[in-house]
């Protein structure tokens, strides 16, 4: 497994890792329709976001990115057969120190509100608590700060 941060190149490979994941799956379309396309990840990265990915044998497995400016981890998502093999521990990690490192004491994510869904438990068993729901998606934060608040 190898772990680098992500390039503009980089860009299509993470849409086929998007579209395939078995947990909020979401098509090329439904990412277009919320302004998600190649051109729009492509402006994020050269703004305030950054992520790093995970390739075995030069195959994207999974990818994860966060955006300095609000503390949020912006998405994450690693392909089901790979899924239980660490790689989005390791994401996730990545991203919480990056933004941690860049001056964010409270990050946050939303997910989908459905508490059986192992990214729910994925997120809980890594500190992250619910905050409130809105909209039909569950707000999550996680305290950096080490203050344990």
């Amino acid at each position: 497994m190898n772990f680098r941060e992500i390039t503009k190149n980089d860009i299509p490979a993470l849409f086929a890792v998007r579209v395939a994941t078995h947990e909020n799956r979401l098509t090329v379309e439904e990412l277009t329709s919320l302004g998600i396309t190649e051109e729009t990840v492509k402006e994020k990265l050269a703004g305030t976001y950054k992520g790093w990915l995970c390739e075995v044998e030069n195959l994207v497995t999974g990818f994860a990115m966060g955006d300095r400016a609000t503390g949020e981890l912006w998405v994450i998502a690693v392909l089901p057969e790979y899924i239980g093999k660490g790689i989005g521990s390791s994401l996730l990690r990545k991203v919480e120190e990056w933004l941690k490192e860049k001056g964010c004491s409270r990050l946050w994510l939303t997910t989908d509100i459905d508490r059986n869904l192992k990214s729910y438990s994925f997120y809980r068993d890594h500190g992250w608590k619910d905050d409130y729901i809105e909209g039909g998606m569950r707000y999550m934060t996680k305290d950096v700060s080490g203050n344990g608040k």
